[in-house]
C-alpha cells in the first residue's frame, strides 16, 4: 500500500496538481486562458467517451446489467446518506442539498486520474465503466432536488402527508425543467455519451481515427488540466477554511465512506480488480461541473464557496493523492 501511494505521489499528474495548487497560494500570475481551460474540458470529455464507446461495443448488455443497476444504486443512496449527514451537523438545508447533489455525483477528471493510474500499474478494467461515468452524474441530482421539494413542502404543511409526494412530484417536473434539462443534455452529458455511443456505434474501426489524439495523448493532455485544477483549488482553499474544520472533516470523510462503499457495490456486482477500484473511485469522488451547473439555477441560494470548495479543494487532491490508490488497496482486498 506504501509504494502505491507514493508512486502515486510521486506521478507527473500529481505532481503538476500540486504545482498548480502552491502557484495559486503564492499569488503567482499563472493563469490559464479561459478557452483553453474550456478546450482541456471538452477534450477529456471526448477521450473518455469514446474510449468507453470502442470498449462497450465487446460487451453484451447481458454482461453491463448488473454494474448499471450498482452505479444506480450508489448515485440514488448517496444524497440521502450525504444530506442526512448534514441536518446532524444542523447545516441549513439549501447548503445541505447543494452538498448532496455534489457527493452524489461524480467526478469525471478523477475517474481519468484513476484510469491512467490504473494503467501504470498494469491493472485492466471493463471497458463499460466509462458508460458508468454517465450515469451516476444526473440521478444523485435529481434526488437531492426532489428531497428539497419534499421536504419545504412539509415544512409548509400545506397538505397532508398522503398528498404530499404526488405534490412534490408534480412540483418537481413543473419547476425544474431546466435542471432536467442540464442533466440530460448538459455539456458533459452530451459529450460523453455522444461520444459514447459513436464510440459504440462504429467500434473497433474508430480506434484509428481517435487513437493518436484522444489515447496517445490522454495522459500529457490530462497533466495540463490538472495544474489548472491546481490553480483553481488552491483559490477556494481559503473560501473552505472560512467555513470551519467541520466541512473540511466532512470533505474527507464522505470520500472515504462511499468510495469503500463503492468497492464493495464493485465486488458484488462481480466487475474485476481495476473495475472495483474504480466504482470505489467514482462513488468517493465529488462533481464540479455538472451538479455546479444545475444548483446555480435551481437552488442560488447554496453557496459555491462551500460545495465548489470542498469537492475541489478537499475531496479532489485527497482522492487524487491517496483516494485512488487506497480505493485499489480495498479493492485487492476484497479480491
Amino acid at each position: 500500500m506504501k509504494e502505491i501511494v507514493m508512486q502515486n505521489l510521486l506521478s507527473p499528474v500529481v505532481l503538476f496538481f500540486v504545482l498548480g495548487i502552491l502557484a495559486a497560494m503564492v499569488k503567482s500570475d499563472l493563469k490559464f486562458p479561459k478557452g483553453l481551460s474550456e478546450t482541456l474540458s471538452i477534450y477529456l470529455l471526448i477521450a473518455i467517451g469514446i474510449k468507453g464507446g470502442i470498449e462497450l461495443s465487446h460487451y453484451s448488455i447481458t454482461t453491463v446489467i448488473k454494474p448499471i443497476f450498482g452505479a444506480l444504486f450508489l448515485g440514488t443512496v448517496t444524497p440521502i446518506v450525504v444530506l442526512g449527514v448534514l441536518r446532524l451537523i444542523r447545516m441549513d438545508l439549501k447548503n445541505a442539498i447543494g452538498l448532496a447533489a455534489t457527493y452524489g455525483s461524480v467526478s469525471i477528471v478523477t475517474y481519468g486520474a484513476g484510469v491512467s493510474f490504473l494503467q501504470k500499474q498494469g491493472i485492466a478494467y471493463e471497458g463499460f465503466m466509462n458508460v458508468l461515468v454517465v450515469l451516476m452524474e444526473s440521478p444523485a441530482i435529481w434526488v437531492s432536488l426532489l428531497l428539497l421539494k419534499l421536504i419545504e413542502k412539509r415544512k409548509k404543511q400545506l397538505v397532508v402527508l398522503s398528498e404530499l409526494e404526488i405534490t412534490s412530484r408534480k412540483s418537481f417536473i413543473t419547476i425544474d425543467k431546466d435542471i432536467i434539462r442540464e442533466s440530460l443534455f448538459g455539456k458533459s452529458v452530451m459529450l460523453l455519451m455522444g461520444s459514447l455511443m459513436i464510440g459504440w456505434v462504429v467500434g473497433q474501426d474508430a480506434a484509428s481515427v481517435a487513437k493518436p489524439l484522444f489515447i496517445d495523448l490522454y495522459g500529457s493532455i490530462l497533466i495540463l488540466f490538472l495544474l489548472n485544477m491546481g490553480l483553481i483549488a488552491g483559490e477556494r482553499l481559503p473560501e473552505v477554511r472560512s467555513h470551519g474544520w467541520r466541512l473540511a472533516f466532512f470533505g474527507i470523510c464522505m470520500p472515504l465512506v462511499f468510495g469503500t462503499l463503492g468497492v464493495f457495490v464493485g465486488h458484488y456486482v462481480g466487475l474485476s480488480l481495476g473495475g472495483t477500484a474504480l466504482m470505489g473511485v467514482l462513488a468517493g469522488s465529488a462533481s464540479y461541473i455538472a451538479a455546479p451547473a444545475a444548483l446555480r439555477s435551481s437552488v442560488p441560494e447554496a453557496s459555491p464557496s462551500i460545495y465548489l470548495g470542498l469537492s475541489l479543494g478537499i475531496t479532489f487532491p485527497f482522492n487524487l493523492i491517496a483516494g485512488i490508490p487506497l480505493y485499489l488497496a480495498i479493492a485487492q482486498f476484497l479480491q
